[in-house]
């Protein structure tokens, strides 16, 4: 299948933070549509509220440069068009944290994941969502990585990604006062299988080298400052190598991104979200959010609603722009990795019409040809 012909889903997100804006600016490039065949889900109304503000402010026609192609499912969706799944008609109230967005937010996302989970869509990119105003009864997840795992299964992991850097994360949206009770040797190993994994599959390294990062300043300063590092995140990485994985450490966060050791490494992993993010955002502020561990794919911006800035037409959409790039690279590297390990070196050939297996054949003798 060439790639203008994959299916990415694009949720709206809060329809008052900047979701709409910065993918109506990534659907105004006409190549939009021979990159990949986009599927959106949201309301309507809102994007024709938001077509407006960014043509006053940048004055950019949209209204003629995005035709909707309104659809009842990613099924229906038409190569060469920009398909909208219609999941609300509500109407934003750009800078405002409202219920009414939270909730359009959830509708779009529920719609999209039951098409990814039919196999209609290829990847999915989600636009970003504020996750007080996105909690109902129906809804209690901390964020769309909790979400898209009670959907689809697996282990999942956040790894944000960029040409620079990656980072994935032990632990995920949980305070910060509960982090050092969270991590385990288990959870360690277990997070480096699935980071050294996803390296190989999704991004085609073949046997990446990872940077484990201590949790206490100064990696512990010997037991001093914490025993964390000793008692668990050292074992761990033992433990881990011992199995195959190229784990080192624990490094001291500080010096290994400021010294810029990261470079060294294919990815590094993070104890706990501001851990790795900050720097991450840091070096990377156009990078992407990825979440690794599910049989799907799904990219979102690294950034948030940005209630601030929404309805003022300066959302840059350069990071929504990666999302769906890196979207379309992870589905190829699985098209790739499936290829590999579905057909590995021939292990029969065919000898007067029966099987031989390889150690059965005689192969020759030093010397001989």
């Amino acid at each position: 299948m060439s790639d203008n012909r994959l299916k990415i889903g694009i949720t709206q997100g809060d329809t008052n933070g900047v979701g709409w804006e910065i993918i109506l600016r990534t659907l105004a490039d006409s190549r939009t549509t021979e990159l990949f065949t986009p599927v959106v889900y949201g309301s309507l109304a809102a994007a024709k509220a938001y077509m407006p503000l960014l043509e006053k402010n940048n004055d950019e026609e949209l209204s003629s440069k995005i035709q909707f192609n309104v659809v009842a499912s990613a099924a229906e969706a038409r190569y060469g068009k920009i398909n909208l799944v219609e999941c609300s008609d509500v109407k934003p109230t750009p800078g405002v944290a409202s219920k009414e967005g939270g909730k359009a937010a959830v509708e779009a996302l529920e719609r999209a994941v039951a098409d990814l989970k039919d196999g209609t869509l290829d990847a999915m990119v989600t636009a970003p969502f504020d996750k007080e105003m996105a909690q109902s009864e129906e809804f209690s997840f901390t964020g769309h990585t909790e979400f898209m795992a009670s959907h689809l299964g697996g282990e999942p992991m956040m790894i944000m990604c960029s040409d620079r850097l990656r980072v994935g994360l032990v632990t995920i949206h949980i305070p910060v006062a509960e982090v050092s009770k969270s991590i385990s040797k288990e959870k360690i190993v277990e997070a480096l299988d699935t980071l050294r994994q996803s390296l190989k599959e999704d991004f085609g390294i073949v046997e990446p080298r990872i940077a484990v990062l201590a949790l206490n300043p100064h990696a512990g300063e010997g037991g001093m400052l914490g025993s964390e590092e000793q008692e668990i995140i050292k074992p761990a990485i033992v433990e881990a190598f011992e199995k195959g994985v190229l784990a080192f450490g624990p490094f001291p966060a500080d010096g290994l991104f400021a010294a810029g050791g990261y470079a060294k490494y294919d990815a590094v992993l993070a104890m706990y979200h501001d851990q790795g993010l900050t720097p991450f955002k840091t070096l990377s502020p156009d990078g992407v959010n990825f979440t690794a561990g599910l049989s799907a794919v799904r990219t979102s911006p690294d950034h948030g609603t940005a209630y601030d800035i929404a309805g003022k037409g300066i959302a840059d959409p350069q990071s929504i722009r990666n999302a769906i790039y890196t979207a379309i690279d992870i589905v190829r590297h699985r098209e790739a990795w499936g290829d590999w390990t579905a057909k590995p070196l021939q292990h029969f050939e065919r000898e007067k019409g029966r099987d031989v297996s390889v150690k059965d054949l005689k192969l020759p003798e030093q010397g001989e040809e």
